[in-house]
């Protein structure tokens, strides 16, 4: 018998790695992989999910649904945490990465966190948070700090907070934070948050590439000798796009290029920074399609349910599509 079907799926197919520096082969790592070749597991309650996030080795962390959770909790190493569909959340807490490295967070809402929503300290490396979204937090929404390094920040959208993504968290911290913190921030949208996007100290580079900056008081602001290169990106009703120095701290260096200015004031830059094509290889979008490009993209992707698996970077596995067809067709 002939049975005549369509199938059709609505998604946003997630990059194979990340670029930036979460890509970088450095301190004993080939790139972030988070969980490739661990255990896949789905998880809807808060109990397994703090389960599985503090067992040791690789495991693949598919939250379905909401867990609501308290304080900011320990993730080990190896670790790919993915939401399937749009409505996974995570509520009332957040993550804690410290002493970790290879962790991969994707397509999570993140939200009304009692401190940060995640946060990366003490020698953490080789972390990527794409496509997720974050808003109302007690503190930060992605804080990095404390030596940590190699991470990459993307695809993310940002919205109702002030406090956002703060690197480096203190002016008295430079014996652990300098030649370290270098952190990619790309294809965000920073949706009418105040500031800290992000708020930068001693990085040995911090490369804010492609983002979408709309109604915020400032953009990004570089303290502390940080090296800050900042291109590609659209900032619109934006009061300071780029600052060197802020509150108590002292200046950084930030070079600005190609970005587009609307309604915005005027950047400020200082010093010269290092070429990002030196630690890895990216491609520019104009600054003039970033509304579009990341208006579309960031945040929460749409996906196929729990049925259709997804791999440690959150691809979608079209194998299991392909037997549902092929046992429709059996019928």
């Amino acid at each position: 018998m002939l049975l005549s079907f369509t199938v059709s799926l609505t998604t946003t197919v997630m990059a194979e790695g990340p670029i930036g520096f979460a890509s970088v082969n450095a301190l004993g790592l080939s790139g972030t992989t988070g969980g490739a070749g661990g255990q896949t597991v789905t998880v809807t309650n808060s109990n397994d999910f703090l389960d599985y996030i503090l067992r040791d080795g690789p495991y693949i962390i598919r939250l379905s649904g909401s867990v609501n959770l308290s304080r900011m909790n320990k993730v080990k190493s190896d670790k790919t945490i993915v939401g399937l569909g749009s409505d996974a959340v995570i509520t009332g807490g957040g993550l804690n990465l410290s002493e970790v490295s290879n962790i991969i967070i994707q397509n999570i809402t993140f939200t009304n966190a009692d401190d940060d929503s995640i946060n990366l300290q003490t020698y953490t490396h080789h972390v990527w948070i794409d496509h997720c979204n974050f808003s109302n937090g007690y503190d930060g929404l992605i804080d990095i700090k404390r030596g940590s390094d190699y991470v990459t920040v993307s695809w993310n959208r940002f919205s109702n907070h002030s406090k956002t993504c703060l690197l480096g968290h203190s002016d008295d911290n430079a014996s652990q934070d300098v030649g370290r913190l270098r952190i990619s921030y790309h294809h965000n949208w920073f949706d009418g948050t105040s500031g800290r996007h992000p708020r930068v100290r001693f990085s040995e580079l911090c490369h804010v590439f492609n983002n979408y900056y709309v109604d915020n008081d400032y953009g990004i602001a570089s303290t502390c000798d940080a090296e800050v290169l900042v291109e590609g990106n659209y900032f619109k009703n934006v009061d300071d796009p780029t600052l060197v120095g802020y509150g108590s701290s002292g200046d950084g260096d930030l070079v600005e290029r190609d970005n587009v200015f609307v309604g915005s004031g005027s950047p400020q830059t200082r010093g010269n920074v290092p070429e990002a094509s030196s630690y890895y290889s990216y491609t520019l979008d104009n600054a003039a399609d970033i509304p579009r490009i990341v208006g579309a993209g960031a945040g929460v992707a749409e996906k196929p349910e729990p049925n259709c698996d997804l791999n440690s970077d959150g691809i979608i596995n079209f194998l299991d599509i392909a037997i549902l067809v092929e046992n429709l067709v059996s019928l």
